[in-house]
C-alpha cells in the first residue's frame, strides 16, 4: 500500500527537482550551509539511472576538461560518506589488457600521468581479481582514484538520511511547471506550488518536459543501454574492472595515446561490440553478484527492448577476460540517461533563482558532489 506524499511546504530557500544522485548531492550540499531545502520527485522512491548503473566514480579518467570537478566530486563523496556512514569504497578501478593493443595506450596513459595510475603486470592482475582473471590477461592499469559504491542502495540512504536531517523528499510530485515570479522561482507539482529563491532542475533525460527549447538548443537526446546481474562467482574483487572499450569512451586516454590502432584492432577482433557501442566493465554487489554491461543506443525515444545477440556480445567478450562464463543471470534490465554530442555537462541558468543541470555524458556518478560543490561553493 502506498503511503500518503509528503505534504508540500508553501517556500523554502533552496527545491531541488530530481532526487537522483544529483539532485541529492545538491540537497546535501545546500543542507550542509544551513539552507532550508525541499526535494522533488515524481517517483515514489529513486528509481531511474541513479539505481541502474554500476556504482562507479570514474575519477581518473576523465578528460582535462572535466578534472577538477571529477576531483572535486571525489572529495564531495567522501565527506558525504564520513557525515551520513553511508560507505564508498576508495578501490579504484582496474582496466584489463588482453591484447598489445591495449597494453600500448594503458602504458602511455601510466607514463603520461604518474601520480594517477600505476601498471600491473599479468601477477599483480592475479591478485587484484582473486582468481577471475582470464588465461588471456596480460596486463592492466589501476587507476587509484576511482570510487565504488553500492548503486542500489546508496541514492535511497541519502534520501533517507536528508529526510531524517529535517530535509522533506516530496516523492511523487511530478513538477509540471517553473517560472519566475515577484518573489522568487515558482514551482507547480500534481500537488501544489512551492516557491524558493533558488531552485535547481536535476530532471536528467527528461529535461525536455519542462525545458524544451534548453534540451533541444543542447542537443539532449536520451541514450539507453542494457545490463544483467550474474550471480557471485565466490571471490571479492573491489575494484571495478574496465576493458578495452573503455579506453576509447573515457576521454583522458585520448588524450595521452592514440586510440586509432586499438579502434582498428577491435574492429577486426570485436566488431560486435564496436557496433553496440559498448562499454564493457564489471563491478561486484556487496552481496557478491557481478553487475555486467553496457550497451548504448541513441534517440530522443529509445526502444525499450533488450538485445538478446548483445547481451550474449558482452558476456562473450568478458568470458575471454574473466572467469565468469558458467555464471547464470540474475535479472536484465535496461537503464536511461541524458545524452549530448555537444557538451558533457549541461550547466546552464535560465534566469537568476533557477539552476539546470544534466549530465549528458554518463558520468553522473562521478561529477554529482563536484557540481553540487560547484552550484553551492562553501564560504
Amino acid at each position: 500500500m502506498l503511503s500518503s506524499p509528503t505534504l508540500l511546504p508553501s517556500a523554502a530557500d533552496v527545491v531541488v527537482v530530481g532526487a537522483g544522485i544529483v539532485g541529492l548531492a545538491h540537497a546535501f550540499e545546500a543542507h550542509r550551509q544551513g539552507r532550508s531545502v525541499v526535494v522533488l520527485d515524481r517517483d515514489a522512491r529513486p528509481a531511474g539511472a541513479s539505481i541502474r548503473n554500476f556504482g562507479h566514480a570514474c575519477v581518473t579518467a576523465q578528460p582535462e576538461s572535466l578534472r577538477d570537478l571529477a576531483r572535486s566530486s571525489r572529495e564531495g563523496w567522501l565527506t558525504m560518506s564520513r557525515r551520513t556512514g553511508i560507505p564508498v569504497d576508495e578501490a579504484g578501478a582496474v582496466v584489463l589488457a588482453g591484447d598489445r593493443a591495449d597494453l600500448d595506450v594503458l602504458e602511455a596513459f601510466a607514463a603520461a600521468r604518474p601520480g594517477d595510475a600505476t601498471l600491473l603486470d599479468r601477477s599483480d592482475l592475479d591478485d587484484e581479481l582473486a582468481g577471475l582473471a582470464g588465461e588471456q590477461l596480460r596486463g592492466g592499469l589501476r587507476l587509484r582514484h576511482d570510487l565504488r559504491v553500492d548503486p542500489r542502495t546508496t541514492a535511497p540512504r541519502l534520501a533517507g538520511w536528508l529526510e531524517a536531517a529535517g530535509v522533506p523528499i516530496c516523492w511523487r510530485h511530478n513538477v509540471i511547471g517553473v517560472q519566475a515570479d515577484s518573489i522568487g522561482t515558482r514551482v507547480d507539482t500534481n500537488r501544489g506550488t512551492i516557491r524558493a529563491e533558488q531552485v535547481v532542475l536535476c530532471s536528467g533525460h527528461d529535461l525536455d518536459h519542462l525545458f524544451p527549447a534548453v534540451a533541444d538548443e543542447h542537443r539532449v537526446e536520451r541514450c539507453s543501454l542494457q545490463m544483467t546481474r550474474l550471480a557471485a562467482p565466490g571471490p571479492q574483487v573491489r575494484p571495478a574492472l574496465l576493458t578495452a572499450t573503455s579506453v576509447l569512451r573515457y576521454g583522458a586516454f585520448g588524450e595521452v595515446a592514440d586510440l586509432a590502432p586499438l579502434r582498428r584492432h577491435l574492429e577486426s577482433t570485436a566488431p560486435g561490440l564496436l557496433a553496440a557501442q559498448a562499454n564493457l566493465m564489471l563491478t561486484q554487489l556487496p552481496d557478491g553478484t557481478l553487475l555486467v554491461g553496457d550497451s548504448h543506443d541513441y534517440a530522443a525515444t529509445p526502444e525499450p527492448f533488450l538485445s538478446a545477440a548483445v547481451e550474449h556480445q558482452l558476456h562473450t567478450a568478458l568470458a575471454r577476460l574473466l572467469k565468469t562464463a558458467a555464471l547464470p543471470v540474475l535479472e536484465r534490465w535496461q537503464g536511461v540517461y541524458a545524452s549530448s554530442p555537444a557538451t558533457d555537462v549541461l550547466d546552464v541558468e535560465p534566469w537568476p533563482g533557477l539552476r539546470v543541470i544534466t549530465v549528458t555524458s554518463g558520468v553522473g556518478m562521478t561529477l554529482s558532489f563536484g557540481l553540487a560543490r560547484r552550484t553551492f561553493p562553501r564560504p
